[in-house]
């Protein structure tokens, strides 16, 4: 076997949970906090308890973090958290008595508090690194791209009124941002995320499906839903305007401003009657912050194309994290190319780790390619 996994209580290998794993569930997602499920047997100690139930590394509230490595020997670290629940089956004479503990990811750590806080004479992306550091989270160096306007005190300042993260989810969506923390190689050195995905990056991986010499996925499956808006129509009378006309600033939008991954986004396959246009209704202070809004409802709706699989790690000889790009070929001229990986659910037991997948692109190949149906 090439694939290798640790599971960390408080910073220290566990190697006895290591090899008396039940199963292990490992869930990353792009804009969703990252969960565990970990289930271990249970047999009664010489003092007559339930040893696992009672051991202190899975009390409530313990860090607890997974490494994982393949034959491409990269440590990532898939999960770095803590336990929030519990759930004890016991039989009759313990034979197959098992505990499961779910847990999730560091955010959690910004969800436990609802504050009601003015920001003032900042950006969206500073205040998200801001809020990072309270949590001593290392920002991403991409937090501050594709910025928003400022919150000036002359304009209009920015109001919380709500937990941290579920403040950042919000401002993170109304941007066309992604926000998540996340471990890469190492438990305890976390990011803060909250960036729009690098979608001109190289490949980190290349999947292949019916290849005689390099076949590493298991099943592809690829859709696309183009009831989508494609357009969107913001207008607004902004605050800073005091010529009282009501003229206000706003048009047509239907460029988000992210580079498409194929040659054919949304709007050129949503033709023949198919387009549709959006109206949003939101208040702005500026025609800056009109056309974010604009751009981030069609960037969420941009993600029209999607690939969900499963693979293992030593079939794949790697393994596949979120908010990377990989390369899908020899599917077809309208799925073939690079997409991101949106989701994965790790499912690791002593004998294997498999990874269920979904990928995402804002656009598909050619209908005039040879062999290609059209559209």
């Amino acid at each position: 076997m090439t694939t290798y996994f640790d599971i960390l209580v408080g910073g220290t290998s566990a190697p006895d949970f290591d090899s008396d794993i039940v199963s292990l569930e490992v869930e990353e997602n792009a804009d969703l906090p990252g969960a565990i499920s970990l289930t271990l047997p249970v047999s009664l100690n010489d003092d007559g308890d339930y040893d696992t139930a009672s051991d202190p590394r899975l009390a409530p509230l313990s860090n607890i973090a997974v490494i994982a490595t393949a034959e491409d020997n990269q440590p990532h670290c898939l999960f770095d958290g803590y336990i929030l629940a519990q759930h004890l089956h016991l039989d009759t004479g313990t034979a197959t008595s098992t505990m499961r503990a779910w847990g999730q990811d560091a955010s959690w750590l910004m969800n436990v508090q609802e504050l009601a806080k003015e920001w003032v004479d900042v950006t969206d992306g500073t205040v998200a690194n801001t809020i990072f550091g309270t949590y001593n989270f290392v920002p991403h160096p991409d937090n501050l791209n594709d910025d928003g306007p400022i919150h000036a005190e002359d304009g209009a300042t920015l109001m919380q009124r709500a937990s941290d993260a579920q403040f950042l989810r919000a401002l993170a969506r109304r941007n066309g941002k992604l926000f998540r923390v996340f471990c890469t190689d190492t438990p305890g050195m976390r990011t803060g995320y909250f960036a729009v995905p690098d979608l001109l990056a190289e490949p980190a991986i290349s999947l292949y499906l019916n290849d005689e010499t390099q076949s590493n996925v298991a099943t592809l499956d690829f859709s696309f839903d183009i009831m989508r808006p494609s357009t969107v129509s913001a207008y607004q009378a902004l605050f800073s305007d005091s010529s009282g006309d009501g003229s206000g600033a706003g048009g047509d939008v239907s460029d988000d401003g992210l580079p498409a991954m194929d040659q054919r986004g949304l709007a050129d396959v949503a033709t023949n009657g198919g387009a549709i246009a959006a109206l949003l209704t939101t208040t702005a202070a500026d025609a800056e912050t009109l056309t974010q809004r604009a751009n981030a409802m069609l960037r969420e709706a941009g993600w029209f194309v999607r690939c969900a699989g499963t693979t293992d790690a030593e079939l794949l000889g790697a393994i596949l994290r979120v908010g990377t790009i990989v390369a899908v070929n020899s599917v077809g001229a309208l799925f073939s190319g690079n997409y991101l990986v949106w989701s994965v659910r790790h499912v690791i037991t002593a004998e294997k780790h498999e990874m269920s997948f979904v990928l995402v692109r804002n656009a598909l190949g050619s209908a005039t390619a040879v062999g290609a149906p059209s559209l």
